[in-house]
């Protein structure tokens, strides 16, 4: 295929199962247990604020051009989060209400977009998973080029097709369905240590001593 222009088969989905402990899950407590190294930085969720999680189909596409999108619709199938490379340009929105909306219709599980998108008052409203890195009223392009189910870059994260993809009122990450499992389970370990944590503040026994401890440590005594 020419390059620019390339178009790859759809990714095996994720494990149900794997998906659904994702979505139980806050992306915090995710990245927590990839390093506090990954996860997209300055996209934001432009929707209620509905957890997202869902396997994703990549587009790499020119800044201002959703003609991959459209494409890309094509290669996606049911539980799909869309994640499109727009190079984080502002200029033109890629997505809006109708290309939202039929991404909802078609059983995707939300749309990721590093660039802008507009409708945002529409989208608002919906359940729908929508994070984006700005808004603009200007309209796209359909000109081209792009490509679909590629390795792309949004803001800052390496995502590859077939990634399992979560987001909430918190950020977007990108998971390794290979680290999956691992990530989940340290996930769940930390989340019980932070409820425990929660009560003890609630209690009134919340302890501060480890500071001073890592205090000494950081100054070599």
């Amino acid at each position: 295929m020419t390059i620019g222009w390339r178009r790859h088969p759809a990714p095996e989905p994720v494990p149900a199962d794997l998906v659904a402990a994702a979505a139980g899950l806050a992306v915090s407590l995710l990245s927590d247990n990839m390093a506090r190294v990954s996860g997209a930085v300055g996209l934001h969720h432009r929707h209620d604020g509905t957890p997202m999680a869902g396997t994703a189909v990549t587009v790499r596409t020119r800044a201002g051009d959703n003609l991959a999108v459209y494409r890309a619709f094509g290669h996606c199938r049911p539980g799909n989060v869309l994640v499109v490379d727009g190079g984080g340009a502002l200029d033109q929105a890629l997505m809006g209400d109708i290309m939202t909306s039929y991404a909802e219709r078609a059983g995707l599980a939300g749309v990721v977009v590093d660039g802008a998108i507009r409708d945002v008052a529409a989208i608002r409203r919906r359940p729908f998973p929508v994070f984006a890195r700005g808004v603009t009223h200007r309209g796209p392009h359909k000109n081209g080029p792009g490509e679909v189910n590629v390795p792309v870059s949004i803001g800052g994260m390496v995502v590859h097709p077939g990634d399992l993809v979560v987001g909430d009122e918190d950020g977007v990450l990108a998971i390794p369905v290979a680290d999956a499992p691992a990530v989940l389970a340290g996930a769940r370990d930390q989340a019980a240590r932070e409820e425990a944590a929660l009560a003890a503040i609630a209690e009134g026994r919340y302890d501060l001593s480890w500071v001073a401890s890592r205090e000494r440590l950081m100054m070599g005594e």
